[in-house]
């Protein structure tokens, strides 16, 4: 049997060495040695094979099961509670991009009159912004 350490200081290292590699990581992202973007779609049939094969053998629904609820609520806490804040300044121009062709959808749509409370001819005004919608969708997706 080869010599390894055990787990506990396996995973101590990591955790204590790994922080420590950012830097690495920045440049790593700045100048990588292949286009991530090429590669991705370079990708695209394994991808779609991959899915269909996880699809077959329900792996999606078993690690979920796996995880469990307690792991999500640590994570997202744990991880997530500290990130949301920077993540959603940084992301503040896609979010205006992406969201724009949306809000000049609903600026753009005619609803038609409202009428008492409770009055079902209400709902045609949901119908004309959800259509306006589902039609802004169709043209973002090609």
């Amino acid at each position: 049997m080869p010599p390894i350490r055990n787990m506990k200081e396996v995973s101590s290292k990591w955790a204590e060495v790994t922080p420590q590699r950012a830097p690495q990581y920045e440049k790593g992202v700045k100048n990588p040695k292949q286009s991530w973007e090429a590669n991705t779609k370079a990708a695209n049939d394994s991808y779609k094979a991959g899915i269909q094969a996880s699809i077959q053998k329900d792996a999606f629904s078993k690690g979920v099961t796996k995880a469990g609820q307690g792991k999500w609520v640590k994570g997202a806490v744990e991880k997530g509670v500290a990130r949301f804040g920077p993540g959603v300044q940084v992301a503040e121009g896609d979010y205006e991009k992406g969201f724009a062709p949306y809000r000049d959808a609903i600026e753009k749509a005619v609803l038609p009159p409202r009428f008492a409370r409770r009055d079902p001819r209400n709902l045609d005004r949901v119908r004309s912004m959800v259509t306006a919608l589902i039609a802004e969708k169709q043209k973002q997706v090609g």
